[in-house]
């Protein structure tokens, strides 16, 4: 993908369906320091949960994807699960665009917060869900939730709850 076409192009960000489960396994690969899921649970992430999510596209190419759901137990609460922007797509606030796409669904009606978990090194998510947060013109708070050893066993970083809201539409 050659950078100068991705600042050109037109961006399309749209609702994920099956077909975009392979897409979304290669842009997540390409993508470090994402966890790498099966493929056979990216393919859920176009299917079961694909109101909560999005796919972003220049020229055919899906370049960035958002996945979340909302959680039974809280109805107002959008949780996203995982954010990919491909290296070439960065530096247009996509994983922001994408947000607010799903936001701006009727499925998406009620919810006012959003939740998310990030490692404390990841300052590309940090900066992200803190722009995020005042483009809503809401407050973000931040909890310890998943220790690196008590919940991971020693094989994945502490992951900390980011929740941003309330927050009206």
């Amino acid at each position: 993908m050659d950078t100068q076409a991705v600042s050109q192009s037109a961006l399309l960000c749209r609702l994920p369906t099956a077909e975009d489960g392979p897409s979304l396994h290669h842009l997540i690969q390409q993508c470090p320091p994402l966890d790498t899921n099966s493929r056979y649970c990216n393919l859920l992430q176009c299917t079961y949960f694909a109101r909560t999510s999005a796919i972003a596209e220049l020229d055919g190419d899906v370049v960035g994807a958002v996945s979340g759901f909302i959680p039974p137990d809280r109805l107002d609460t959008l949780f996203i699960w995982q954010v990919a922007v491909h290296e070439q797509a960065r530096g247009r606030r996509l994983a922001q665009q994408l947000i607010t796409h799903i936001l701006g669904r009727a499925s998406s009606q009620g919810v006012r917060f959003i939740e998310t978990t990030i490692t404390a090194d990841n300052g590309a998510s940090w900066a992200m869900f803190e722009k995020l947060a005042a483009s809503l013109n809401a407050t973000l708070s931040s909890e310890d939730l998943f220790d690196c050893e008590r919940h991971f066993a020693g094989h994945h970083s502490s992951e900390t709850l980011v929740r941003i809201g309330p927050f009206i539409l």
